[in-house]
């Protein structure tokens, strides 16, 4: 057997799929929609429902769909210039997505979210349920970022990291990027042409990320880069991925056949509690924590909580339970973690040689980064 074959097992076992969109596979250059795309789409998603799956799509496209309506030229655009098209191109990209799946008796739910319905915990519980509920019912949910009220501060970098963050969340079994891009290269083929294709990535090394470039996607803000960054995120926590031509018709159907197409990346095994997960990849740090050598020893060797004594400087005014940074004396990020105490409670401990009555950090409430 193939070992691409037998890799090509753990996304065959998946009954909880992510599938994202990008905005280059679903629309044309300043034509709008795409529908024969969204078709063929609508029935590979079919054949995955008849076949006892269950889909959740990430879908972008809504920016796309308001510049083509209001006939909207202009590059590039300020933040309030996108909210405004998203608001009019939503509209169009979910009726767009209710038409195509009905051809096949299925339905489909628009869910708008913003990075803090995932990174406050009884949102992002109460995400999760709805989505959960939608796919109980057989109803397949069309996510979005809520470009149209999302500032810069609260935004998901692109669409690839909000599929990432879904996948987590649910969590999923195995994420599909349908991508205007067919795979990962050696190099950014738009560059050189003579880029390699990598068939399997077993590890998201530095080496497979400067493959990456930092060219950004054609009509999206992503690019191979969070492209790669979703998939350390997913495959950390035991979900494989893949990279597909979108716009290839039977792109699934050909891929679960064997064929020799896109680029698929291995999951690990999982060594973290999901409650952990959603520390490490949903929550922005609202402050920082500098420590000792000592303290980064206690956490990052021992696995032990942060005590008050391994702290010697703190930036940033955060409240009690908010996420913060750990770094070491280098200003290297070390940690995150779920602090006991406000700013000003630690300052005033930094001030005295009193010591608070319970860990600044619990273990379990902390996460080592990489």
């Amino acid at each position: 057997m193939d070992r691409r074959d037998e890799y090509l097992k753990s996304f065959e076992k998946a009954n909880l799929i992510v599938l994202k969109i990008g905005s280059a596979v679903i629309t044309k250059d300043d034509e709008g929609l795409d529908y024969q795309v969204l078709s063929n789409i609508a029935y590979e998603v079919q054949r995955l429902y008849r076949a006892g799956k269950s889909v959740v799509i990430v879908s972008s496209g809504a920016i796309a769909c308001g510049r083509n309506k209001l006939k909207f030229n202009k590059k590039p655009l300020a933040l309030f210039e996108k909210q405004a098209l998203a608001a009019c191109g939503q509209a169009d990209l979910i009726k767009a997505y209710e038409e195509v799946f009905e051809q096949y008796n299925l339905k489909v739910a628009q869910v708008l979210l913003t990075s803090e319905d995932l990174s406050v915990r009884t949102r992002y519980l109460n995400a999760r349920k709805t989505l959960l509920t939608l796919l109980k019912w057989k109803i397949v949910p069309v996510i979005n970022e809520n470009d149209t009220v999302a500032t810069e501060e609260i935004r998901f970098s692109d669409n690839d990291i909000l599929s990432a963050l879904v996948a987590l969340a649910l969590p999923a079994e195995a994420l599909f990027i349908l991508s205007d891009i067919d795979a990962l290269y050696t190099e950014d083929p738009r560059v050189n042409p003579k880029a390699q294709k990598v068939s399997v990535v077993r590890e998201i090394t530095p080496e497979i990320k400067a493959m990456a470039g930092c060219k950004p996607g054609k009509l999206g803000r992503g690019g191979m880069y969070s492209k790669l960054l979703s998939a350390e995120m997913v495959t950390s926590a035991g979900i494989p991925m893949a990279i597909l031509p979108g716009r290839t018709p039977l792109i699934l159907e050909k891929f679960f056949s064997g064929q020799q197409i896109g680029t698929l990346f291995l999951p690990k095994e999982r060594k973290v509690s999901m409650r952990k997960l959603w520390i490490r990849y949903y929550l922005k740090p609202e402050g920082r924590l500098y420590l000792d050598e000592g303290a980064v020893k206690a956490l990052v060797v021992e696995g032990k909580s942060l005590l008050m004594g391994g702290i010697s400087k703190v930036e940033g005014d955060f409240r009690k339970g908010a996420c913060v940074e750990c770094l070491n004396g280098d200003g290297i990020v070390l940690a995150k973690g779920l602090i006991n105490f406000s700013a000003e409670e630690i300052q005033n401990f930094l001030k005295t040689s009193e010591r608070p009555p319970k860990e600044v950090i619990h273990r379990d409430n902390l996460v080592i980064l990489d």
